[in-house]
């Protein structure tokens, strides 16, 4: 089967990233196998089945089903890139928090850990409207419900792989079968509206990335029905991996604030923005980190 090497960055850690990505959960869009992930990655002459492992190099990209060329070798490393950014120098963030008290564990604790990314930017935003107000196994186990319903299906070795619904589909979505998935009628109402945004061309990542400032990037997407500032911010990290963002007001950011003692309580944001602040450039590291202390290893 044909191979394709990613480099990466020291330090990298696949199995960091291999941990983050089998967190128990009901996950669809992915399978963790023992030391590898199998995905279905869309690209641009059809999508491919790849096993992603570690190499000495930094990962292996090992096609399991689909037609490899020059150019889909190129597009299969640009995605590995925008999900798992193997190749990011993460060396001045580590030395931030070196200079933390109580981070600067972090560095040998969560060594070569990435931030984890979602390169579909109508899926960042998705999940963002389906993870609303509640916790994340019943989020995980809508998402898997939209996309075997909605998501392109390929039968492949007797398992079936999908692929996130395109806008194009979700649009033309009828509210009622999401309603009777277990999703509320407002996010229902959400999802296809940011759908039909995406469809119509009013919005897409590549619109996004042309406008002049992480400023009015936020706001065109907080303009979208459904997408508050807590959402803009998660899929910019997440998607478009602007590094200055902060999902401000996340639980679970608060919570591990509280636990380094880097604040005196969930209102403490002069200590916030004191701690944002030296981690300027690095932020939204800083939230996947802190994020990432919360759980612990098996």
């Amino acid at each position: 089967m044909p191979s394709v090497i990613i480099p990466a960055s020291h330090p990298f850690s696949f199995d960091e990233c291999l941990w983050f990505l089998d967190r128990g959960f009901d996950e669809c869009m992915h399978t963790v196998l023992p030391g590898r992930v199998r995905k279905l990655v869309p690209l641009p002459e059809g999508p491919v089945l790849v096993d992603l492992r570690a190499h000495a190099e930094g990962i292996e990209a090992t096609v399991q089903e689909g037609k490899i060329s020059a150019s889909t070798e190129k597009a299969l490393q640009d995605y590995v890139h925008e999900w798992l950014a193997p190749q990011q120098d993460i060396q001045p963030f580590y030395d931030k928090l070196r200079r933390v008290s109580a981070l600067a564990y972090m560095p040998e604790a969560f060594n070569g850990l990435r931030l984890i990314g979602i390169p579909d930017l109508f899926e960042a935003l998705a999940w963002s409207i389906i993870g609303q107000q509640i916790n994340l196994s019943f989020a995980y186990r809508l998402k898997r419900r939209m996309v075997e319903r909605w998501g392109e299906g390929f039968d492949i070795n007797g398992a079936s792989w999908h692929l996130f619904p395109t806008p194009a589909v979700m649009a033309g979505a009828d509210p009622a079968e999401l309603r009777a998935m277990q999703f509320t009628g407002r996010k229902a109402e959400y999802i296809i509206g940011v759908a039909q945004q995406f469809a119509g061309g009013q919005i897409s990542k590549e619109k996004l990335l042309s406008l002049p400032s992480l400023e009015a990037r936020r706001k065109a997407l907080t303009d979208l029905r459904g997408i508050g500032i807590w959402s803009a911010n998660y899929a910019l990290m997440k998607s478009l991996r602007d590094a200055t963002c902060i999902p401000h007001g996340d639980a679970g950011l608060l919570n591990a604030l509280l636990a380094h003692q880097l604040i005196s309580g969930k209102a403490d944001h002069p200590s916030m923005e004191k701690l944002y602040k030296r981690f300027k450039g690095w932020e939204s590291y800083l939230v996947a980190y802190l994020w990432r202390s919360l759980a612990v290893r098996s």
